[in-house]
């Protein structure tokens, strides 16, 4: 039998981590719900976890975004509400945020795709690009780099709350439409403008992801002297 993913839930609202709690059970999970930071960190320091789910006020100022990073610095983070823009920095690419009232159907595919991002899908070289124009989900954002399995994205500063786990993107400049699944996050900080996100094309038309190929091998390429663009 393989191994259950420890979640550690932590928040004051005994409805609500009730509610978490259960849901998680439901699909396979070992949640362990507690209702103090200080209870929470305790739990966080006596053995490993594998995600950490908390409403943001309630982790923030009690410092759990820090607990078990030293033991994995990979860690997978998702606060329920409002962490700020940029002021967290340690939250970075491993932070999601969900916002509330929490839909629990929503909450589990963030707790999925959590669990995705140890699994490498780009297998291409990303191409950094000139920050070209792109709709997602109807909101101005702009495109960093490509691959032929996806990309990667910035959302303006005032955007508010994640992206959910799959999402529309429109590119006016290459008349493309498709869909993609985000894979990653990183919020905004003191370097980054607004929030990025790293996302693969999905259940998309084989002819919608022949043009994003055909795209990517045809795109203006800027910082070409810096070589491949990693995380």
């Amino acid at each position: 039998m393989s191994e259950r993913r420890r979640i550690i839930v932590a928040t004051a609202d005994a409805f609500e981590g009730a509610a978490i709690y259960d849901g998680l059970s439901a699909h396979g999970f070992e949640p362990v719900w507690r209702s103090t930071t200080q209870a929470a960190a305790d739990e966080m320091r006596s053995r490993p976890f594998d995600l950490l789910i908390a409403d943001a006020a309630f982790a923030l100022s009690g410092g759990l975004q820090d607990e078990g990073r030293p033991r994995n610095p990979l860690t997978p983070t998702i606060l329920i509400g409002d962490a700020g823009s940029g002021q967290h920095v340690g939250l970075s690419g491993r932070t999601m945020q969900l916002t509330p009232p929490v839909d629990h159907a929503m909450l589990t595919c963030f707790v999925t795709m959590a669990f995705l991002q140890d699994k490498p899908v780009r297998r291409s070289v990303r191409k950094p690009v000139n920050r070209y124009q792109a709709l997602v989900n109807g909101v101005h954002a702009h495109i960093l780099d490509v691959s032929a399995e996806g990309l990667r994205l910035e959302m303006p500063g005032d955007h508010r709350g994640a992206l959910p786990p799959s999402f529309a993107v429109r590119v006016p400049i290459a008349d493309l439409a498709f869909t993609v699944r985000r894979m990653w996050t990183q919020p905004a900080s003191s370097r980054v403008r607004g929030a990025w996100y790293g996302a693969v094309l999905s259940q998309n038309r084989t002819g919608v992801a022949q043009a994003w190929r055909s795209f990517v091998d045809t795109v203006s390429v800027v910082g070409e002297d810096s070589g491949t663009l990693v995380r």
